[in-house]
């Protein structure tokens, strides 16, 4: 079954061209690598794909349900870890899980909660303010929410920043549980050592055009 399914798609902001005519398939189970230098547009196709910007032309499917036109049901099954966090600074770790949880029309209980971040290693923090967590602690934060969402399709924008080598493990093994049940992952990346633990399909974007690229071949210069 192919999860995420791109034809001739293409974005602009007025005369520039992000990316054009972007033609690729990632089926379930599989992790999608997106590799390429600073400002190639690879955080504009996440979003793209995820529905949280408009393609300029073309079309995308997203489990079957079209990127333009079924939106809603799309956002049901995805979830996105940004490059920023998203968090609510004067909510605690779990009143954070609350809130975000109770968008998705969840309502996980306390210890559910707290096995999510016992999970990611925080559990100690769950009642301290957000505005005190650090840029990893708050990707922990992030990765919990996944535990307990358990989306079909996770889109990741730079997932490695910020982390100890623990949390790299987290992370890593989060994305190895979620496609052992199906599910289907798309990062972005300038990290080809920790995306080769779970990658199984990779590309770069360059001047807007999109590469196979041979994580085994390549150097770390191929990423600039």
């Amino acid at each position: 079954m192919i999860t995420i399914q791109s034809v001739q798609l293409s974005k602009s902001y007025g005369f520039y061209k992000i990316f054009e005519d972007l033609s690729f398939s990632i089926p379930a189970g599989e992790c999608f690598a997106l590799f390429g230098p600073n400002g190639a547009g690879k955080t504009t196709l996440l979003q793209v794909l995820a529905t949280l910007t408009r393609p300029t032309s073309g079309r995308f499917e997203i489990l079957g349900y079209d990127g333009i036109t079924e939106k809603p049901a799309i956002r049901n099954s995805v979830m996105v870890l940004a490059h920023g966090s998203y968090l609510y600074d004067d909510l605690n770790a779990v009143e954070n899980i609350q809130f975000a949880s109770a968008l998705r029309g969840k309502s996980p209980t306390f210890q559910e909660i707290t096995r999510a971040l016992d999970f990611v290693n925080i559990g100690a923090f769950r009642d301290l303010k957000i505005r005190f967590f650090s840029a990893g602690m708050k990707k922990r934060l992030g990765l919990a929410k996944v535990f307990l969402i358990q989306p079909k399709v996770l889109f990741l924008d730079e997932p490695y920043n910020a982390l100890d080598d623990a949390g790299v493990g987290i992370t890593n093994d989060l994305i190895r549980d979620l496609l052992k049940k199906g599910g289907t992952a798309f990062m972005t990346t300038h990290d080809r050592i920790k995306a080769t633990q779970v990658a199984s399909q990779t590309g770069i974007l360059r001047q807007g055009t999109l590469h196979p690229f041979n994580l085994e071949s390549q150097t770390t210069n191929d990423l600039s």
